[in-house]
């Protein structure tokens, strides 16, 4: 998995985000959003498992969402 340089968690602060986390931020909190969160903090503000997000991942990915593409 590609890594994207200089991108945080905002809550961890764990440096390096992956596209992956950084897409499934935007689809689930907006695509204008500023604060981005690794996928074991996100999964934790929204209450679920990070199984569960990383199956909706792969959801938009079968999907073609562009979110979750290297540019």
């Amino acid at each position: 998995m590609k890594q994207i340089k200089l991108i945080y968690c905002f809550s961890c602060n764990k440096s390096s985000l992956t596209i992956d986390e950084i897409g499934i931020c935007k689809k689930l909190l907006g695509r204008k959003i500023k604060q981005f969160y690794c996928i074991d903090c996100l999964a934790n503000i929204l209450e679920v498992t990070t199984e569960e997000l990383l199956a909706k991942i792969n959801e938009f990915k079968d999907q073609g969402c562009i979110l979750f593409s290297e540019h």
